[in-house]
């Protein structure tokens, strides 16, 4: 499984690690993800997400209805 964020798009950086003689060799920022339920009372059903923590953020200040809405006018999630 790919480590995407299903609502934002988020997914892992490359750089480097750059030790103290400068030497550089390549690096991975992943993504902070957790795979979390959520209920949706418009369409009657529960459903399941991988989620960055700041799709979660969102949802908890906007709602699941309404960032499920924006993702889908981003073309993100059908």
């Amino acid at each position: 499984m790919s480590k995407v964020c299903e609502i934002t798009g988020k997914k892992a950086m490359f750089g480097n690690n750059v030790s103290f003689s400068i030497n550089k060799t390549k690096r991975r920022f992943d993504v902070n993800l957790s795979k979390k339920r959520f209920y949706i009372p418009e369409e009657d059903r529960w459903v399941t997400l991988k989620v960055s923590a700041r799709a979660l953020k969102s949802i908890n200040k906007k709602g699941i209805s309404a960032v499920l809405k924006e993702a889908r006018q981003n073309g993100s999630i059908k």
